[in-house]
């Protein structure tokens, strides 16, 4: 039987892979573990294989595992990468290391007045809507700067770099359509983050990928993949 453990590692491995057939240095790729909808026990087997960042969608849900964790494994690093309500704010303020998805002023101003004085600034990203559908949250390219400027003047918010969920190989009639596709949005993303780093030297992270792209995301610039179902198994 195929363990969590087993899966993680070869997550890991995938990502060692990618990283060295494109020539990006060993462990520049940090991995985030999609831990959405899955028991507490699935979260603390990953945990006792090595893993320490967990991803989570639902606010609530969220909440309730971080509470119930931390005080066992203060280490694990939290990450929110759903969509968040402006008033769901403060319980990612309180509760979580980072949020990946910013996409609008007044969210990111929420998250500043209402981070704890006792916590270290709030790490976020700002979700970029690169597929342009209508069905994804996210900025457009065009706005990314704007929103950029407005969180870097915010101290209990630290600007880390940008998100985006890239258009789905499902959509298009043959894998040649997609993959190029998918090249094409993942280029745009890396030259945002480019031109965003020019003038915030700080940022690190170009939050891109998941299980099934990693390869091309990796090939790309992404330093962190998203994986869930392919180290918890199906939902």
């Amino acid at each position: 039987m195929t363990t969590i453990a087993d899966r993680l590692k070869l997550a890991q491995f995938r990502i060692a892979q990618a990283e060295q057939e494109h020539h990006r240095p060993h462990q520049s790729v940090n991995l985030l573990a999609v831990s959405k909808t899955k028991p507490v026990s699935d979260i603390i087997e990953a945990y006792q294989a090595g893993q320490r960042s967990f991803g989570e969608n639902y606010v609530q849900e969220g909440q309730q595992k971080v509470i119930k964790l931390t005080p066992n494994y203060p280490d694990i690093e939290w990450h929110f990468i759903g969509p968040l309500q402006s008033n769901k704010t403060r319980i990612i303020a309180e509760n979580f290391d980072w949020l990946h998805t910013v996409s609008r002023e007044k969210i990111a101003q929420r998250l500043q007045e209402q981070r704890p004085a006792d916590k270290p600034p709030l790490n976020v990203c700002i979700q970029v809507n690169i597929s342009g559908e209508d069905s994804k949250a996210g900025v457009g390219l065009i706005e990314v700067a704007q929103l950029a400027s407005a969180i870097a003047a915010m101290p209990n918010l630290r600007l880390r770099g940008i998100m985006a969920i890239p258009s789905q190989q499902a959509n298009f009639d043959n894998i040649t359509q997609a993959q190029a596709e998918l090249s094409k949005e993942f280029s745009q993303l890396k030259a945002c983050f480019d031109t965003l780093k020019q003038t915030y030297p700080q940022l690190d992270t170009l939050s891109m990928g998941m299980s099934d792209d990693l390869g091309l995301a990796i090939a790309h610039g992404s330093t962190m993949v998203r994986i869930g179902s392919a180290i918890f198994g199906a939902r």
